[in-house]
């Protein structure tokens, strides 16, 4: 892991039209470490990012959210969530997602070049147990998801089967699985009906995580 920076970055321009601040803690001082087992482990790391509102309400209206539809055993149904892909970062236009990438590019001692990102838009909305095949194709990565928006429950169980943790990530959080945790074990994030808020998870991709260790 690299030794991360001491001084937070600080994005420009149109992210202080509300007058906030908006900054990301390069020393990573509030992180938490979970080991799940041996080989994987999650880390928390809260209020990593001040000002994340100001982010939150321009990829609301900036980002191109869609639905997608999926076939299962001969049936068609719509994923209950919306979801956007930029996978050339060239192409974001928030700021302060890039500041994101550069801190965790440094910090973790990993090139994320693309982002996958889920708008839940209310507590009807939700995502199964799965892996980030996306982010994770290799025996061992280090994948974050930034919160925005309303703190959701997020659960991580071992893919055998077994109890799950369960972790409530608010706005500006992040949740950071590593190590084997993309193939030894499964997360989603459940429905909550009674929630009205929406949430916006930023999952950070890495083009060189995303090729399978060779034989």
């Amino acid at each position: 892991m690299n030794t991360p920076a001491q001084d937070p970055i600080h994005a420009q321009g149109d992210l202080f039209e509300s007058g906030a601040r908006f900054s990301i803690d390069t020393s990573f001082e509030t992180a938490r470490r979970f080991a799940l087992d041996d080989h994987s482990w999650i880390e928390i790391v809260p209020g990593w990012m001040s000002g994340a509102s100001l982010l939150y309400e321009q990829m609301r209206s900036r980002v191109p959210w869609l639905e997608h539809d999926r076939r299962l055993f001969n049936k068609v149904f719509r994923e209950p969530r919306m979801t956007a892909t930029y996978p050339d970062l060239a192409d974001v236009p928030e700021q302060g997602l890039l500041q994101a990438v550069r801190a965790l590019s440094s910090h973790y001692g990993v090139t994320y070049d693309g982002l996958w990102m889920n708008l839940y838009r209310n507590g009807q909305d939700s995502t199964g147990w799965h892996r980030d095949h996306r982010s994770c194709r290799k025996s061992e990565c280090i994948v974050p998801v930034l919160t925005l928006g309303t703190t959701r429950r997020f659960l991580i169980r071992p893919i055998k089967g077994g109890s799950s943790m369960t972790f409530k990530p608010s706005s500006g959080d992040l949740v950071v699985m590593g190590g084997r945790s993309q193939q030894d074990w499964v997360h989603c994030v459940p429905k909550e009906p009674g929630i009205a808020g929406a949430r916006i998870s930023v999952n950070f991709m890495s083009t060189a995580q995303g090729v399978r260790d060779r034989p």
